[in-house]
């Protein structure tokens, strides 16, 4: 049996975020429904960066991510986040196919966050704000798109140069270039950041706020002041991986605020076992960790499509 090798040309001209955006909800609604399995991620911590490795299996589908993130690689010419999955037959163990996850993973990313958003959200939501705007405010801003239409987008960044590249890429909609109180104060709000210090305070979020914590990956980092918190109907996409490296991770080991006060998981809010907004005035907050799940079921999308397409490099991996 062959495994497929993709590149990441190969994911490009296989990825859209229509599909996306339909697989990872419905890897959630697998797992919230107990048809799926995850164990937290793990971390190796490195000088210069880490890597982690995220392995989960759904219905039909197994595999693992190994993703590394390097905040100084772009001064080398490398991406901050790379990352690879390792695609096999539940049934055998087999090696279907290994592929580039680069892009797989800022897919999925801004798809979870639009998710969120598409549930905890006021439906009426017509200004977006992106505080950081690299490469996962791309992928953030195509997936709202997908489910909102918004009268205004704002964007903050250090950098004036990352904010033109993002406006260019996105012509004829209306982004402009906002200051961090001006990009707060809007009806979503997403954090990109790799920020250790809150980027986002309380006193710029207006009521009926709903925002999609993004950046927080890792032990440490941190991104909205833990106010904030205190007063939100929090979510998270997993509980443990939440508690020990997503937004909440610094505000928990402060005893700023306490996983007692989790609201709930996205998947359950999916599946219907919690509500979602229920208030037109409440601030709601999404803590995205990210998760192996949403790259299995893209894994599984991926290979399905590029199995079809039938003219992709192979090698067989395991001979006699």
């Amino acid at each position: 049996m062959p495994t497929l090798l993709l590149n990441r040309k190969d994911i490009s001209g296989l990825l859209t975020m229509p599909d996306t955006l339909k697989v990872v909800e419905h890897a959630f609604r697998d797992w919230a429904q107990g048809n799926g399995k995850m164990p937290p991620k793990a971390y190796l911590v490195l000088e210069r960066g880490d890597f982690r490795a995220m392995p989960a299996a759904l219905p039909g589908a197994a595999g693992v991510k190994w993703v590394n993130v390097h905040p100084q690689n772009p001064s080398q010419g490398l991406p901050t986040v790379m990352a690879i999955i390792i695609y096999n037959d539940p049934a055998t163990g087999y090696p279907l196919a290994v592929m580039d996850a680069t892009q797989i993973t800022a897919y999925r990313t801004g798809a979870a966050a639009a998710i969120a958003a598409k549930y905890l959200a006021r439906p009426d939501s017509h200004t977006l704000g992106i505080i950081g705007a690299g490469q996962q405010a791309h992928t953030q801003l195509m997936a709202h798109l997908e489910l909102f239409k918004f009268r205004q987008i704002k964007v903050f960044d250090l950098s004036s140069a990352a904010v033109a590249k993002l406006i260019d890429s996105f012509p004829g909609y209306p982004i402009r270039e906002s200051s961090l109180a001006e990009t707060a104060a809007s009806d979503i709000v997403c954090t990109v950041t790799p920020s250790r210090v809150p980027v986002l305070k309380k006193e710029w979020v207006l009521p009926g706020t709903h925002i999609n914590a993004i950046g927080a990956d890792a032990k440490g980092k941190e991104e909205l002041e833990p106010s904030i918190l205190k007063e939100a109907m929090v979510v998270v996409d997993d509980l443990t991986q939440a508690s020990a490296a997503g937004e909440i991770n610094v505000p928990v080991s402060k005893g700023l605020f306490s996983v007692d006060e989790i609201y709930a998981t996205l998947g359950e809010i999916i599946i219907g076992q919690k509500p979602g907004r229920k208030d037109q005035k409440a601030i709601t907050v999404f803590d995205s960790t990210g998760v192996a799940i949403e790259d299995v079921a893209m894994a599984k999308l991926i290979y399905n499509k590029a199995k079809q397409a039938g003219n992709y490099l192979t090698v067989n991996l395991i001979e006699e």
